[in-house]
């Protein structure tokens, strides 16, 4: 997985510093809000509520005729769900680097509607409950898939986004008998720079 990100980010690096004088490429960071929940959240516990976290990144973007593009990333994503277990509250925090590839199509100038896969690598996954931690990486799957949907809006050099992640994998490494599979649901909110 290390050599997986350290390609991804030397790829973007010695892509920016090639395409500088270039108008149909563009790199930059991208960062932002993620209102976050996990479905059938009913394995960690019961009644389950979003959790706030963030994401922070690199992203480029290669357009490939006057309203098409494709926008590969590499973010850090704080995901997770906040449950309630016999009164007990517990936030479940899942960090992913994920690598969406978006095909973004611009219905206005400055205006775009996006769709894309997403990979995710599963950096951690704990419970938490007051100062009490529990590993759950042994059995959280290590990748994560998913769809993202959105739309973007540019100002200048600046990049407003919204997006939704769709989870497609299951959470569980294995699922205990009556059990149903979890899934990632993931909205986010991104303020972008292009240089």
């Amino acid at each position: 997985m290390k050599k997986i990100i350290l390609l991804s980010v030397a790829f973007l690096a010695f892509s920016f510093a090639n395409a500088q004088d270039k108008k149909d490429m563009s790199f930059g960071v991208k960062g932002g809000l993620n209102i976050c929940s996990v479905t059938n959240a009913d394995q960690y516990g019961s009644n389950s509520s979003s959790l706030i976290g963030f994401h922070l990144g690199l992203f480029g973007e290669f357009m490939v005729s006057d309203k098409f593009a494709i926008q590969p990333e590499l973010l850090y994503s704080a995901q997770g769900v906040k449950v309630d277990s016999d009164g007990d509250k517990i936030d479940v925090k899942l960090d992913y680097i994920n690598i969406p590839v978006m095909a973004k199509y611009y219905i206005a100038k400055d205006f775009s509607l996006e769709f894309g896969p997403q990979i995710g690598f599963l950096l951690s996954a704990k419970a938490k409950s007051g100062g009490v931690s529990e590993n759950l990486k042994d059995s959280t799957k290590s990748t994560d898939f998913g769809l993202n949907f959105g739309a973007g809006y540019d100002i200048g050099d600046f990049t407003l986004g919204i997006r939704y992640n769709l989870g497609l994998s299951q959470l569980q490494k294995d699922l205990i008998s009556g059990e149903s599979a979890s899934h990632n649901s993931v909205f986010q909110i991104a303020l972008g720079y292009k240089f």
